[in-house]
């Protein structure tokens, strides 16, 4: 069971968080959820794929970093090699939380679990002495009402999708230099013939409920999976 708390600056007036990159910190994953206001910053550097979620009850937008289980070949050592990393993995180890009543505002909780809870008196404060906010804190939730924000536009997108049939399965066989094979299989992308023969209106529609451009962004990203194969062929390499 979650292990999450509301953050208070009584309660966690000393905490202080481990910001750096590794794979002890949770970072050596080969995906992580995305949300479509972040599509064209995340479109940069990795390709975005869709997946059911495990209930297959609804679909889910996924920055892919690896092509295996706990693979992340952006991570080398304490060092995330790309210059944008996706809200969800930023914010760690904080989360929205519903609010008490109805109406009321969103709290921001803490995962007491999370290995970025630092223990040996190093790392960001979140308080200060008095008990008011940094502004790391003042950033992260920042970074937590975006991403809030773009999950209350995710049902929606994916609604859109499904209306206009843009989500087709995809099979990914990767090769490598080394002769061995990757298979990504489970996922969707846009279906890209399928949205050239949208018509105006079909497009007005998309372009004035905000989702035409995450489309594109989407599509655009498939780009990185050629740039994804090469990191992993230099990895192999370097290993070899």
């Amino acid at each position: 069971m979650a292990n999450h708390v509301i953050l208070t600056g009584e309660e966690h007036r000393a905490l202080r968080i481990a910001t750096a990159r590794g794979a002890d910190l949770g970072d050596a994953v080969m995906s992580s959820l995305v949300v479509p206001n972040e599509f064209r910053r995340v479109q940069n550097d990795y390709p975005i794929l869709f997946r059911l979620t495990p209930q297959r009850d609804r679909f889910q937008a996924l920055a892919m970093f690896g092509f295996e289980p706990g693979e992340n070949l952006f991570l080398a050592g304490d060092r995330w090699d790309a210059p944008y990393r996706p809200l969800a993995m930023q914010i760690q180890p904080f989360l929205i939380g519903h609010p008490a009543a109805e109406g009321g505002d969103k709290q921001i909780h803490l995962d007491l679990d999370s290995p970025r809870i630092a223990t040996d008196g190093e790392g960001v404060r979140v308080f200060d002495d008095l008990g008011r906010p940094t502004p790391y804190l003042e950033g992260v939730a920042e970074q937590l009402g975006e991403l809030d924000a773009g999950w209350q536009q995710t049902d929606g997108f994916f609604a859109a999708l499904t209306r206009h049939e843009l989500l087709e399965p995809l099979t990914l066989e990767i090769t490598l230099d080394d002769g061995s094979t990757n298979r990504l299989v489970g996922y969707h992308g846009i279906a890209e013939e399928r949205l050239h023969q949208l018509d105006a209106s079909a497009l007005g529609a998309l372009h004035a409920d905000g989702h035409l451009l995450p489309v594109f962004m989407a599509l655009a990203s498939l780009a990185n999976v050629t740039k994804l194969i090469a990191r992993k062929n230099r990895q192999a390499r370097a290993h070899g």
